[in-house]
């Protein structure tokens, strides 16, 4: 097959041939009226497939040259100064927050016990790395129809113990950071934004339009096939704090102090000069651990697939926006029965999926159950109320480890009466048509 050729004519044929495959056995095909409607689904094409094998025919497989480059191209794409690939979202979480308990913080370094406001009405990921680590998550009620945190509840889930606040971009829709940012730089806080539904939002803050994600201290996103762009798995974490960038990179490696990338050596010129804790003079610089950190580096094959998503990331923003603004119009008028969701001011969402809320004599679960026998995918707002998961029952019996501010009547009401369907970029007008079609069916069914 390769007879004749050197290696990089014999890559080249072989990427050759992956293109054709990938347009001849990867095309979507044709929607018809009664196929089922997914919530989300991978768009990709053969750029994904041919930069995937072209790193495979490398077979470095760890973090190398993609995910430099991914890293770069996403930094430049956010506006931000640094940008750390990493293996999910939810590792990006996890770095997030342990990277906020570094004793190169000084003072402002979380401590068990210490207080993080957040919500109870989205993934549990968010939440997760402050009680592993022993710190209280201090739970605030959102508001409906934007789903995002209540901002009137900031104060009263303030404390002495207040160190941080980290909370998510709810389906794309950006909280209101003019007011949580202004909170949080009074106060002495960290802010995390955890942007694993938001990539591509957008938010007016004095008088600038800026990415979510590159407005408080730290951002995080998630590249699981459903959201705005994948690499099967994987995520980012990224910041314009010099500092922060260095404790996230070392908490993602390993905890190690040494900023060599794999298979590279003594960058800093010092690798066997130095001494660092207790340990001997001119130990092995590559082996000195300043934290108590992970691997959490994605594979450079993930990494290649986000090079080629990255380009198309645009048109995927876009897709979404106009998604959601054609199944607006077209509920138009069940707002008697239904709760449409609405943008926070001062934004321009890239929106993950539809909420809707059910009125009252509206079932939710006749509806949903409607809706998916007739092929529509729905989904829950994730956790719907955290507190009330069995992950805290424990916690629940015993009132200790977590803090609820005043009541979190909307969290129950959207684990009750909301659930959402998708606006991914591979829809087409037919099917954003059948499930607007659908739910105005659902909604008019007798007895619902």
């Amino acid at each position: 097959m390769f007879k004749g050729m050197n290696e990089s004519e014999a890559r080249q044929k072989i990427l050759e041939a992956v293109a054709e495959y990938g347009r001849t056995y990867h095309n979507a095909g044709e929607y018809k009226t009664g196929d089922r409607i997914p919530y989300a689904k991978r768009v990709y094409n053969e750029d994904e497939m041919v930069n995937l094998v072209d790193s495979a025919l490398e077979f470095w497989l760890t973090a190398g040259r993609y995910t430099e480059q991914f890293e770069k191209e996403l930094a430049d794409y956010l506006g931000i100064r640094y940008c750390l690939a990493v293996n999910s979202g939810s590792s990006a979480n996890l770095l997030a927050f342990m990277a906020l308990t570094s004793p190169l913080l000084g003072d402002r370094r979380i401590k068990p016990g210490d207080e993080i406001i957040t919500v109870a009405a989205g993934f549990p990921t968010t939440v997760t790395p402050m009680l592993q680590y022993g710190a209280v998550p201090v739970f605030a009620d959102v508001t409906i129809p934007q789903y995002n945190i209540d901002v009137t509840m900031l104060e009263d889930a303030l404390s002495e113990k207040t160190k941080a606040v980290m909370i998510a971009h709810t389906m794309g829709n950006p909280f209101d950071l003019s007011t949580v940012k202004a909170f949080c730089t009074r106060n002495g806080l960290w802010l995390v934004e955890d942007n694993c539904d938001a990539l591509g939002s957008v938010y007016r803050i004095d008088g600038k339009w800026r990415l979510t994600g590159t407005i408080g201290d730290i951002g995080t996103s998630s590249f699981y096939p459903p959201h705005h762009m994948t690499m099967g798995e994987g995520g980012a974490v990224y910041t314009d704090n010099p500092l922060l960038n260095k404790i996230l990179r070392s908490l993602r490696d390993w905890g190690r102090d040494c900023v060599c990338p794999s298979g590279k050596d003594n960058m800093c010129g010092h690798r066997f000069d130095k001494q660092y804790g207790e340990l001997p003079p001119g130990y092995d610089h590559k082996y000195v651990y300043s934290h108590f950190g992970y691997n959490l580096k994605i594979t450079d094959m993930q990494a290649a697939i986000g090079c080629a998503q990255l380009k198309k990331l645009p048109g995927f923003v876009e897709a979404r926006k106009k998604n959601f603004a054609y199944l607006s119009d077209r509920l138009q008028g069940t707002e008697g029965k239904l709760i449409l969701p609405e943008p926070c001011p001062d934004s321009d969402p890239s929106w993950f999926g539809f909420m809707i809320t059910c009125r009252e004599g509206v079932g939710k679960n006749q509806v949903v159950r409607y809706l998916e026998e007739h092929g529509v995918q729905t989904r829950m707002l994730f956790a719907g109320n955290l507190i009330k998961q069995p992950c805290f029952d424990e916690m629940r019996r015993q009132g200790k480890g977590y803090r609820v501010a005043g009541e979190l009547r909307n969290t129950d009401r959207i684990m009750q009466d909301t659930f959402w369907i998708g606006v991914y970029p591979g829809m087409s007008r037919a099917m954003l048509d059948d499930m607007a079609d659908r739910i105005v069916e659902a909604i008019e069914k007798e007895g619902i």
